[in-house]
């Protein structure tokens, strides 16, 4: 039987912390987002920039997420309830 999304994800997880000195696994997802937070990682990746300290998008996403783990429960709420609401799925093609 197939693993459920949230036990493939949770196995991912707990995959890709690996052992000590062992690589890291990669996986490549990807997702949509508003103009707007597009726009953010590219301010995000200029004061990067200012402090002589270049950044890739996926830094910039997985700085966040580091930051966004250290929340409290109601201050993850807050964050998240802040957010714009984004279809999911693919958009038509025209």
């Amino acid at each position: 039987m197939a693993k459920s999304r949230k036990a493939r994800d949770a196995s991912a997880v707990d995959d890709l912390s690996g052992g000590a000195g062992a690589p890291a696994k990669l996986v490549r997802d990807s997702f949509t987002m508003p103009a707007d937070d597009f726009a953010l990682v590219a301010v995000l990746k200029g004061r990067a920039l200012q402090m002589q300290r270049p950044a890739k998008k996926s830094e910039l996403l997985r700085a966040g997420l580091r930051a966004l783990s250290g929340l409290s429960p109601q201050a993850l709420t807050k964050a998240l309830d802040a957010l714009a609401p984004v279809k999911a799925g693919r958009p038509k093609k025209k």
